[in-house]
């Protein structure tokens, strides 16, 4: 790789860290406040890659727009989000909470085989995609390098999204507030009066719009294939490895390291794309067992 191609790898690896980040936040936010794995989580990033895909080959046709196509990404994620979030808090979720963690795993995993055939039944599996979003975009240049709109605009919107507003309705918000008390001390929060199946499904409802969101923004990039969840929940997990469970930040700071030294591996060792981001993982669990961001905690006996 030439330090021409410099630039181009460090915009493509921050751009597919943003979405890597949005789809891990979802998993981050799920354990910390319900202690499960959710791997169902990767589902909903397929349902949001083909539901938008859907919506913008339904609209594209229709309007000269590219506001409008972007609008309908957001419209179909959130729509899928809600929906989806809701049934599987309540249908799963809340019911496996007083299990053994393994068996909650299991359970999510068996919600994700479902959801799997669901969207065969739906999609069948030939491929989806709304690139049309990318060409109504167009291009941009900077210096001698191109680079698509739609690639510059992903990074701050993702950013506002899963860690702007996130963080802003955590820490100045009543609900939010709830949801970190209920993330440090499940049994204390029920003992001062918060309602924690409210907030439990609060949760799992936003941590599903991110994933579905992740799904929705990669979609004008990507061709949505049977398998594309598979792939993008072993990524996610990689990256919460690497920051440690629960933490928010450091789920930032992972995502951009896997995202950029992938994209780097790309141009410059194409072989070494897919195992990047696990030597990694692997390199920072040799050194820091629990993850680069995750404090020691007394243990009660």
């Amino acid at each position: 790789m030439t330090w021409d191609l410099l630039p181009l790898a460090l915009v493509d690896g921050v751009a597919y860290a943003s979405l890597l980040f949005l789809v891990s936040m979802g998993l981050t936010l799920v354990f910390g406040v319900m202690g499960i794995l959710n791997v169902a989580h990767g589902a909903f990033y397929a349902f949001g890659g083909y539901a938008a895909s859907s919506l913008v080959m339904f609209v594209a046709p229709r309007t000269d727009s590219a506001f409008l196509l972007l609008a309908s990404l957001f419209v179909s994620a959130i729509a899928v989000g809600l929906i989806l979030g809701s049934i599987m808090e309540f249908v799963l979720i809340r019911r496996a909470q007083g299990y053994d963690p393994i068996l909650k795993l299991l359970i999510t995993f068996g919600g994700f085989l479902m959801l799997e055939d669901i969207q065969r039944l739906i999609w069948g599996a030939q491929p989806y995609s709304a690139s049309e979003v990318v060409s109504r975009l167009g291009n941009i240049e900077l210096g001698d390098i191109t680079y698509t709109t739609y690639q510059l605009v992903i990074v701050p919107v993702t950013a506002l999204l899963a860690y702007g507003l996130l963080e802003y309705f955590l820490h100045h918000t009543k609900l939010g507030k709830q949801t970190v008390a209920t993330t440090h001390n499940r049994e204390v929060a029920t003992s001062l009066g918060i309602n924690v199946k409210k907030i439990s499904l609060v949760t799992f409802v936003i941590a599903t719009i991110l994933g579905v969101l992740g799904g929705a923004l990669a979609s004008p990039t990507t061709s949505l294939v049977p398998g594309a969840g598979t792939d993008m929940i072993v990524l996610s997990f990689a990256v919460v490895a690497t920051a440690g469970l629960g933490q928010i930040t450091g789920a930032l700071i992972a995502a951009l390291m896997i995202g950029i030294m992938r994209s780097i591996a790309v141009y410059a060792a194409p072989e070494l794309e897919v195992a990047v981001p696990y030597i990694i993982m692997v390199l920072v669990l040799i050194i820091r067992p629990h993850g680069l961001f995750t404090v020691a905690q007394a243990r009660t006996i």
